[in-house]
Order: C-alpha cells, then sequence, then structure tokens
C-alpha cells in the first residue's frame, strides 16, 4: 500500500547538524499530518515535531530553536533539519504521515526509523 523510506541517519559530535528526510511512495491520494517521532531503548516512543497540511508547526520544549520541520508534498515528503545536537539527542528517529490511500481510506504509516548518534 503505503511505504514510508527514511534517510539520513548517522554520526555527530556534539553541535553538529544533520537532516533527516521521508518519502512515502503508494497508493497515497493526499497527505495530511507529519511528524518525526524518537525512542531510546527502555523509554517510550516521544514526539519531537509535527507538521500539519496547513503548515502549522509544533516541536517539543527539547527541540525548540533548534530542530526544524518541512514538508514537500509535490515530493510526498517531511524533513527534520537537526542543529545544535546534543549527545541527548541520540535515538532512533521515526517519521509518520497520515494519508488518504485509495479504497482503504486514511490511515497513518511509519518508517523504518534511522539511527542519530551524537558523540564526541
Amino acid at each position: 500500500q503505503v511505504e514510508l523510506v527514511e534517510f539520513g541517519e548517522g554520526s555527530v559530535q556534539p553541535g553538529g547538524s544533520l537532516r533527516l528526510s521521508c518519502q512515502a511512495s503508494g497508493n497515497l491520494l493526499r497527505t495530511y499530518d507529519m511528524a518525526w517521532y524518537r525512542q531510546v531503548p527502555g523509554n517510550e516512543r516521544e514526539l519531537v515535531a509535527s507538521i500539519s497540511r496547513d503548515g502549522i508547526v509544533n516541536y517539543a520544549d527539547f527541540v525548540k530553536g533548534r530542530f526544524t520541520i518541512s514538508r514537500d508534498d509535490s515530493k510526498r515528503s517531511v524533513s527534520l533539519q537537526m542543529s545544535s545536537l546534543k549527545t541527548e539527542d541520540t535515538a532512533v528517529y521515526y517519521c509518520t504521515q497520515e494519508v488518504q490511500v485509495l479504497i482503504v481510506g486514511r490511515r497513518t504509516f511509519w518508517g523504518q526509523g534511522t539511527q542519530v548518534t551524537v558523540s564526541s
């Protein structure tokens, strides 16, 4: 049906930057909310940032001023620009897209997860 593929996995030093991208493919007709979550082993998955179809953005307090979420509906993609990275940003990052799927209806799909490591 619909698949989300993430790009941008990597390791950086504290203070560095990294950009994650997530592109959807499949029988999707329309995309609604998009978001990025992250998860550290042993912890619950937490929302990092979200962006609505109208471009309204929302950030978790721990990334405000450092991360920027954006979307390109023509490419069915959502990106997360991460700057001033801290060691505590180390996690597996997941993208989500709520989409209208042909015949099936409105569903939320998840990417495969991409590792971000911030270490000196």
